[in-house]
């Protein structure tokens, strides 16, 4: 059996990775763009005070990037950036421009810049491809590192899988991707959508690199982790308590509600997805709900999820109770719910409040608005991201494509409040049981699950 302090030593190596690396190479010698090329739009770029500048205008139709000639694929890259003007800008790193591809558009990671009230500087971006990995809203309190019209260092982690950011020294985005392995760094300036934005500069200087013996920074054990990988845990992801709930091909670990055993029907396991095939939208009369074999009380539990169509129905519930009765006479079993639907609009009655909306607390709490943006509003037939926080002393957190919707105190006043006028109203301590299983939903509807992920909570 190894000792404790070489399990501690083996594990501080997987996470944060050797002690030293190679040396930094300049990518700009501070006199002119030797190494760099334009690509896509026209906002020009020159040297000014040993900076690299670059302007927005309102003749440029396209974002303008500037963009290394060599490619790269794990590195560390360091840089100081100003921006006099609140237009939006960035830094792209392991990026493609194929001429086969948009006509040769940028596309690829992106570290954001943003000087807007939002705050997102530090996120991570697909640049015209899927859009948020990592908004600002999943590391609020990074959002105050960046500060405007003042040199700001970045740091950005290209090692493997593992995207990292910071901003000035404070951790900012954890992602886990694999679509992009290499590519070039480049800076951007954003097309205007407001011509009064003509003229707005960003600076970079202090452009620097390492490319060989890496070393990842020491692990941010608070950090949130985004991996997009289908049904991976990482190494970080393990260090912080993170395991799949599925294990993207057996029933280990699940039953159906109120069953010994797993569906025999009305669910398929097939390339790593779980999927509740169309019966006709009667609710639990195909293979009927799905449960945890394990009961939980604090924890956070996360989904993947597909719609195909907007019909689609279906719940992630929480404190399950098995022995409650159901609702008016249904055969699904009891619990909190992150509503799931593929009614992506408005209610009918505008004045209704709208607790079956996509991630509500169904008939209880309505979620907030989503900010714009690609991958942050729900689209049908795309992957989105479902989260539920449910911490020890009971506050509740529901998370939708990485914005929180749904803030509330399980067992307040105003959750019992909520309850006493909902269709739960005669069911004895709805909500309030002290721990119960997870339940992925069965509506007779299509709808497809993958890197159902989950962490207990001390």
């Amino acid at each position: 059996m190894k000792s404790p302090i070489l399990r501690f030593t083996l594990l501080a190596l997987t996470v944060t990775g050797v002690l030293h690396a190679g040396p930094w190479e300049s990518l700009f010698n501070g006199k002119d763009l030797s190494g760099w090329k334009q690509l896509n739009g026209t906002a020009p770029y020159a040297v000014v005070d040993g900076a690299i500048v670059g302007t927005a205008v309102a003749s440029s139709k396209a974002n303008s990037f500037l963009a290394t000639e060599k490619t790269y694929g794990d590195f560390i890259v360091e840089m100081d950036v100003r921006q006099e003007g609140l237009s939006n800008g960035g830094i792209q790193f392991r990026s493609l421009s194929k001429p086969d591809w948009n006509d040769g558009r940028v596309h690829g990671y992106q570290f954001e810049i943003d000087p807007s009230e939002r705050a997102w500087t530090g996120g991570i971006y697909d640049e015209a491809r899927r859009g948020w990995l990592y908004p600002g809203t999943l590391n609020p309190g990074a959002q105050k590192a960046y500060k405007y019209g003042d040199w700001n260092k970045v740091r950005i982690e290209a090692i493997g899988h593992t995207l990292r950011t910071w901003v000035n020294g404070q951790p900012v985005a954890h992602v886990v991707d694999n679509v992009t392995p290499a590519g070039f760094i480049a800076l951007q300036i954003h097309a205007l959508q407001n011509p009064g934005q003509a003229g707005f500069k960003t600076s970079w200087r202090n452009i620097r690199i390492q490319t060989t013996d890496l070393t990842p920074s020491p692990a941010t054990p608070a950090l949130y982790i985004r991996n997009t990988i289908p049904n991976n845990i990482s190494a970080a992801e393990k260090a912080q308590g993170w395991q799949l709930a599925w294990d993207g091909k057996t029933s280990q670990g699940w039953r159906g509600a109120s069953k010994k055993t797993f569906p025999d029907k009305g669910w398929t396991m097939v390339n790593g997805e779980l999927t509740v095939p169309e019966t006709g939208g009667k609710e639990g009369f195909g293979g009927g709900d799905i449960v945890t074999e394990k009961e939980y009380s604090a924890f956070e539990f996360e989904v993947e999820f597909l719609m195909p169509a907007n019909n689609s129905n279906s719940g992630l519930k929480y404190f399950v109770n098995e022995s409650a009765a159901p609702i008016g006479g249904g055969n699904s079993a009891i619990g909190l719910e992150f509503q799931i639907t593929g009614n992506l609009g408005e209610p009918a009655n505008a004045a209704a409040v709208n607790t079956n909306a996509l991630g509500s607390v169904y008939e209880l709490y309505p979620r907030s608005a989503l900010p714009g943006g690609l991958a942050i509003i729900p689209r049908l037939k795309e992957w989105q991201h479902a989260r539920i926080v449910v911490r020890p002393d009971n506050r509740v957190e529901h998370w939708l494509n990485g914005i929180k919707i749904v803030d509330y105190v399980r067992g307040s006043a105003d959750f019992k409040e909520r309850v006493a006028k909902s269709k739960y109203k005669d069911t004895p301590e709805f909500g309030l049981w002290p721990k119960g299983r997870l339940l992925i939903q069965e509506h007779g509807r299509e709808i497809r699950f993958r890197s159902v992920k989950m962490r207990e909570l001390k």
